[in-house]
């Protein structure tokens, strides 16, 4: 009988978790910080508390930043120049 009481109450916990959706909530604070900025910017500790969130909800994406944070910027792309070549040219 305990082993089903157990059961339960864990089934219970997971989908109650499951609808909290804490990651999902999670990474829409991070998005929050990342675009609109704020008062965290001038921080270190929300500047650190946001980082390590990005970790936890997306460790890949913050592992790739971290790796190309010092990289050169890229150049823009070369300006590209269209002829019209449907148009006749006639001598007169």
């Amino acid at each position: 009988m305990p082993e089903l009481l157990v059961a339960a109450i864990s089934l219970a916990a997971g989908y109650t978790l499951g609808r909290a959706q804490l990651l999902d909530r999670l990474e829409d604070w991070v998005w929050r910080r990342f675009t609109r900025g704020g008062s965290w910017v001038h921080t270190r500790r929300g500047q650190l508390l946001t980082l390590a969130a990005h970790a936890i909800v997306r460790p890949a994406a913050t592992a790739r930043a971290w790796r190309h944070r010092h990289n050169p910027p890229e150049p823009p792309p070369t300006p590209v120049i269209s002829r019209d070549l449907t148009r006749q040219e006639t001598d007169q």
